[in-house]
């Protein structure tokens, strides 16, 4: 048997714009009315149902919870505050405490306000300024509900998908622009960080990053390539952030082996399954000194007959690096329940409790059970 350290936390996670439905004043609602992205409408109307969906939490035996905040409810104009989604997210907080449930709060996934939108957002030079002004108000609110924060979710894949692909809001495709958002996004980190710490001293406050294992052949050219891209991707922007970070919250989903030719059992999404990869990262992130928590790691799995395997293997992983002496103090499935994925709409099934879109009925999945085993017992 693997045990765990004591206290180990063990959850789910969900973000406000893909659960909560009803958020139509920011930049991903404004693309789908656009038509180019797919229309997210009620969701799962989390929004509405979040003590349901808590009770779920509870019933599998999660003793944490990753949600977002949607900046857009809290800022719908600039400058202007709306308490009453203040209030909201009070009773959201509350009702994971009143189930012995840890919060952490995530500040910001991705969404931005369309009045932000409009000024560029984070292309915008004073992003940082706009953005810990978001910060310190929700701080200055709530921080007394939650410990654990976080105030940007994936930068890099943020920055790629809306300034170097192109597929996300604001659909741009400039190398430049890419750089300067990430630039951008280091900046508005540190700044909130130190803002939110002015507030609450004892905050614990960290990002979620998403870092891909890369990896290569024995081939001297791939090597470097691995290494050059560990740097760009994984650690270029922590290293921004070293000195206002209290813990890392590691993402992971993806792997890229240079001049690898051999095959991968797939995800719905296409993605490769690499479980050895998270130890790998685990490992490499020893170098930041840092608590990790692992506040994603799952899969579309919309016939459920891979994900029991997926959660066991990767929390092994996390085993297996903890037994070399990192400090990872939790982990967290992506996701609670299906939702809204993004570009992909709600065709993906992340979730460790089905949806039913049309009547918003809520099925737990067998793969959340086996987890829940997991989390009982706190051991493999």
């Amino acid at each position: 048997m693997k045990t765990f350290p004591e206290n180990f936390l063990w959850g789910s996670a969900t973000a406000s714009y893909q659960v909560e439905g009803g958020i139509e004043n920011n930049d991903w609602a404004q693309a789908a009315r656009d038509g180019k992205v797919p229309l997210c409408g009620k969701a799962c109307d989390h929004y509405a149902q979040y003590e349901t969906d808590f009770d779920i939490v509870q019933k599998l035996g999660h003793n944490t919870h990753k949600i977002s905040l949607e900046w857009s409810r809290i800022e719908p104009n600039e400058g202007e505050f709306d308490e009453k989604e203040i209030d909201h997210y009070k009773r959201v907080i509350d009702a994971l405490h009143r189930r012995n449930i840890k919060p952490i709060v995530n500040l910001w996934h991705f969404t931005i306000p369309q009045w932000f939108s409009k000024k560029g957002g984070f292309e915008n030079k004073d992003a940082a300024i706009f953005f810990t002004r978001y910060t310190t108000y929700v701080i200055e609110r709530l921080g007394e509900k939650a410990n654990t924060w976080i105030t940007i979710n994936e930068p890099i894949v943020f920055s790629s998908n809306g300034y170097h692909r192109g597929n996300w809001p604001p659909f741009k495709k400039n190398i430049f622009t890419f750089f300067k958002v990430v630039s951008n996004l280091v900046d508005s980190h540190n700044s909130a960080y130190a803002a939110m710490k002015k507030i609450h001293p004892t905050l614990t406050i960290g990002i979620a990053k998403n870092n891909i294992y890369f990896h290569a052949n024995k081939n001297p050219i791939n090597i470097a390539l691995a290494l050059f891209c560990n740097w760009f991707w994984n650690r270029r922007f922590l290293n921004g952030i070293q000195a206002h970070q209290d813990f890392i919250g590691l993402n992971y989903y993806f792997h890229k082996k240079f001049g690898d030719k051999g095959t991968y059992e797939k995800t719905d999404m296409g993605w490769d399954i690499c479980a050895d990869g998270l130890y790998h990262l685990l490992i490499e992130l020893r170098r930041y000194n840092k608590p990790i928590i692992i506040v994603e790691n799952g899969i579309a799995d919309a016939e459920d007959s891979k994900r029991k395997a997926f959660i066991k293997n990767h929390i092994q992983a996390v085993h297996r690096a903890i037994q070399q002496g990192i400090d990872a103090r939790g982990y967290l499935y992506w996701s609670l329940l299906d939702n809204y994925e993004w570009a992909s709409g709600f065709e993906k099934r992340f979730g460790l409790v089905e949806v039913n879109y049309n009547t918003l009925k809520r099925t737990i999945r067998p793969s959340a059970l086996e987890y829940k085993k997991i989390c009982d017992q706190n051991s493999l």
